[in-house]
């Protein structure tokens, strides 16, 4: 399970759950997983997920908590610095990324949650995320489009549907005057 310093609350209560019903839907401890996890002949994560499936039928989300205790990330939820620094090692795309989320922390009771794609911020859900894009970065919101004329709809992002707004930054120059506005009016959403 992820740190709960990084989490939401809801966050947390779905990975408990998940958890206990672990031992209690299948009758096998968390423990008694990570044994048989081990045992798995496969190296990749993907293969690992699959055989978990297939081999024991745990759905996706079990398989992961087994594969996380058995196999633990060097990057992951928990080393949120690693991840942010893996993602935006462009100096540009961090410059973007640093910009906002200096405003957004000036929010209170943000979480962040460091993704290996993208950076998500929550209260007590996700009200924005800001991935690195070939041309900047994309600043998701949950807003409706309708709010700004610079937001647009939502492209295939790998973030909360709740973002339906979303803005393409391709520079600090291009971060909007009203973002904090923008930002509070996502926050109060959440």
């Amino acid at each position: 399970m992820p740190d709960a310093a990084f989490l939401t609350a809801a966050q947390e209560k779905w990975f408990a759950a998940l958890r206990d019903g672990l031992e209690r839907d299948t009758g096998r401890s968390l423990a008694t997983w990570v044994e048989l996890a081990k045992a798995c002949p496969e190296t990749a994560h993907r293969k690992r997920l699959a055989w978990m499936k297939q081999e024991h039928g745990l759905g996706q989300n079990r398989a992961s908590i087994v594969l996380q205790a058995a196999f633990p990330p060097d990057i992951g939820w928990s080393k949120p610095e690693a991840l942010a620094d893996a993602l935006w090692a462009d100096p540009a795309a961090r410059a973007i990324h640093k910009t906002v989320h200096e405003t957004v922390m000036r929010l209170p009771e943000i979480v962040v949650g460091q993704r290996k794609g993208y950076t998500a911020y929550s209260r007590h859900f996700q009200f924005c995320a800001i991935r690195q894009h070939r041309n900047g970065a994309i600043l998701g919101l949950a807003l409706d489009p309708a709010n700004d004329p610079a937001l647009q709809p939502p492209s295939r992002q790998p973030w909360s549907e709740r973002l339906a707004g979303t803005m393409l930054l391709p520079s600090i120059a291009a971060i909007p005057g009203n973002l904090h506005a923008l930002l509070k009016l996502a926050w109060e959403s959440s």
